[in-house]
């Protein structure tokens, strides 16, 4: 079922979802089991499932030249969505980046993901790999999210890239973009950054999953932002608690994000992580209530492996 339709289904009451990472090269499915099986008393519609490009360093051979070797990889997004639709029944959303792929092997992936039934993706540009300082696309990829959501509508039409093809079947997903509250981190403005999403709106995609925030109002913001530029899919709020001190250092920087003051004084009070994660499920908890109250149709926690904490916010929630 698509997201959109999950949604027109749920009747105004707010669902829960949340977001996974793949686990690291040498770790079995189980792993991925593990930090679902807590979160499904919760009903979650749908589960979403990263994307993390390979890793690499180059390594300096005798001779002088340079030896390119993958240091981390992780397991299929495809597979992995498959097998948890096929355990858990509920739908799997896989992302797909223009990183690391040319514009045929996002095709041939979207193909694999069609053949299993998977009826929904999240378009995203993705970031650039360590070794550079800007997002570099592949040679014959997509550039950005806004070409890449045309793909996928594309192939929603039956356009594929080889023209020649005959008899062509039509896919059926359901797209979903990223948005920013404050902006994403290369945007010059919040203008701009709107701009961009309205376009990628206007190329086929049918809802929006936002990075996360700390501060509501600024969710709140941005959704009227949204609105009055004629956006008018659902938006869905992206919640992640802060569970150790190093993280007040590591989100701004990361995410391009602020953290209130009270947030940021609470952190720093607690006298070590198990403190920590308590503020931060506190602070998610008073956020997602707010959010409930708001009307908003979903709310998505990044668990990021970590089902504990957002067992215990779910708990109060739903």
């Amino acid at each position: 079922m698509k997201v959109t339709e999950h949604i027109e289904n749920a009747n105004g009451k707010t669902q829960f979802t949340f977001e996974i990472l793949p686990p690291l090269k040498g770790q079995n499915i189980q792993s991925i089991f593990d930090s679902i099986d807590p979160l499904m008393e919760f009903d979650p519609p749908f589960i979403d499932v990263t994307y993390h490009r390979e890793e690499y360093e180059y390594k300096e051979l005798p001779n002088g030249l340079l030896e390119k070797k993958v240091v981390k990889k992780r397991p299929g997004t495809v597979g992995i969505c498959s097998a948890i639709q096929n355990k858990y029944q509920v739908d799997a959303i896989p992302h797909i980046l223009c990183g690391g792929f040319t514009k045929e092997d996002t095709e041939n992936f979207l193909i694999d993901l069609d053949f299993l039934g998977i009826q929904n993706v999240v378009a995203l540009r993705g970031d650039a790999v360590k070794s550079e300082m800007y997002f570099k696309p592949e040679r014959e990829g997509n550039n950005f999210a806004t070409e890449l959501v045309t793909q996928v509508a594309n192939l929603n039409k039956g356009i594929y890239l080889d023209d020649h093809l005959q008899n062509t079947s039509a896919t059926n997903f359901c797209i979903g973009v990223a948005g920013y509250p404050e902006k994403h981190m290369e945007a010059p403005s919040m203008d701009s950054d709107i701009y961009f999403l309205k376009q990628k709106i206007k190329n086929g995609a049918e809802y929006i999953v936002t990075q996360l925030f700390y501060d509501n109002q600024k969710f709140f913001d941005f959704v009227a932002k949204c609105r009055k530029e004629g956006i008018t899919v659902p938006i869905i709020p992206g919640l992640k608690p802060i569970a150790t001190k190093k993280q007040l250092n590591l989100i701004p920087h990361r995410f391009k994000v602020d953290i209130p003051d009270d947030l940021i004084m609470d952190v720093v009070r607690a006298k070590d992580n198990d403190a920590v994660k308590q503020v931060g499920i506190e602070w998610c908890i008073a956020q997602s209530k707010e959010l409930v109250k708001a009307g908003i149709p979903v709310l998505h926690y990044y668990s990021m492996g970590k089902p504990d904490n957002i067992k215990a916010i779910a708990k109060e929630i739903f």
